[in-house]
């Protein structure tokens, strides 16, 4: 891959260059409640700015349905990104439309604008080759040099992810680069003992990586809903808790295994329940009750781990060399129900070890929870991806970053 620090060598001044960036911000109404991806492609788009490139700046935000939608226009972003930069952002009210060719023709060198969401043509997400191919064509007609440097969407087979960079000289951003780095530290020649902690709502969206990391890592923590489902495959009742039962065979063939490869698989031994999902937007008190993890009552359903379980995993990451955590213990939006992955974040911090938050809601949990993010070893910007890198699965946008 063509770094961006050999193309800026080359040199950029009087060039469009066009970043395909991670700005799928979370917002609230208009309001954007956490700038993080916004912040780690500034590096990237203020190194080009300050060779004189004219920046063109295109992303994804949210799922709109191949058309434009108020709800998820990269306006926001535009504005916060200027914010951060402390210069004037141009924003362009289309994708390929007459406002992006206008925005970008007007660009003088250094200069820096953002077009809107890309997923409002259904060109960037559709399955057909030659649609998507046609909406890269156009968006081709509005730079000279691509850069990709959104790692977050790398794992998509997307026009701008994928299609775009055959169409012109390209080159992989910092995030990527750094991102692609530490995912190495995590597949290659790893620092022993390697633990991971797993997290996050469903079994099923973790299971390729538990798969792949039963051969890799020394110990596995696993947390958040769809822990249940490995509770009831050691045979516990889970009360009212979030399961997935088709899922069962499987994780009870990832138990045996675990134990046949010696790889160490943790699971809590209490948890904190309620008899209701809490309230996320007005943070009313929940009725948090801590309970043996074999033994929730039926009428209860699991939304942390349990302050025994909290020192527990913070012993076994105690002594680790490498930590990958991907997401959350519980629902740590609400008060009641974040103390364990508040924990979890806080024991990777004291741990020695080199810690990596695999993006997605781990990385807005170390956020919302008042961490201090330069403390942990790396905060990835992408969950999915991260995930798949670790699954060993070739990832569309930096197959098509290579040279």
């Amino acid at each position: 891959m063509k770094t961006i620090d050999e193309l800026l060598t080359e040199g950029v001044a009087g060039k469009r260059v066009f970043v395909r960036a991670d700005l799928n911000v979370p917002l609230d109404g208009g309001t954007i409640t956490d700038d993080g991806r916004i912040r780690a492609v500034l590096p990237t788009v203020k190194a080009l700015a300050d060779a004189g490139a004219k920046v063109v700046v295109a992303s994804h935000l949210g799922r709109p349905k191949g058309a434009p939608d108020p709800a998820f226009s990269l306006a926001p972003a535009a504005a916060r990104m200027g914010e951060l930069l402390g210069t004037g952002v141009a924003f362009a009210t289309d994708t390929v439309g007459d406002s992006a060719r206008s925005t970008v023709a007007g660009l003088a060198d250094g200069q820096v604008a953002v077009i809107e969401n890309l997923r409002f043509n259904a060109g960037e997400t559709a399955k057909d080759d030659a649609e998507r191919g046609a909406f890269a064509d156009r968006l081709a007609e509005l730079a000279d040099v691509y850069v990709g440097d959104g790692f977050g969407a790398v794992h998509r087979r997307h026009a701008s992810v994928f299609d775009l960079p055959a169409r012109l000289p390209h080159a992989v951003g910092h995030l990527i680069a750094t991102e692609v780095g530490v995912l190495k530290k995590l597949t290659e020649d790893v620092k022993r003992p390697y633990v991971v902690a797993l997290g996050g709502s469903k079994v099923s969206d973790k299971l390729a990586v538990i798969d792949q990391l039963l051969g890799k890592a020394d110990r596995l923590l696993i947390g958040g809903g769809m822990v249940f489902t490995f509770l009831k495959a050691k045979g516990y009742e889970v009360g009212a808790s979030l399961l997935q039962e088709d899922q069962i065979p499987v994780v009870q063939e990832y138990i045996e295994r675990a134990e046949k490869n010696g790889v160490e698989l943790v699971l809590p031994v209490d948890v904190v329940t309620s008899t209701e999902f809490p309230d996320l937007k007005t943070k009313a008190p929940g009725h948090p009750h801590t309970v043996a993890a074999d033994a929730i009552p039926a009428d209860q359903l699991g939304l942390d781990i349990g302050p025994e379980t909290r020192k527990l995993y913070a012993s076994k990451l105690a002594d680790a060399a490498t930590v990958f955590w991907n997401g959350p213990m519980g629902v740590f939006e609400h008060p009641d129900y974040a103390e364990g992955t508040r924990a979890l974040a806080q024991a990777l911090l004291d741990s020695p070890a080199f810690t990596v938050v695999g993006g997605g809601d781990s990385a807005a949990a170390v956020r919302l929870l008042g961490f201090d993010e330069n403390a942990f070893g790396h905060i990835s910007t992408g969950g999915g991806a991260s995930l798949e890198y670790l699954e060993g699965k070739a990832l569309p946008g930096l197959a098509a970053l290579e040279d």
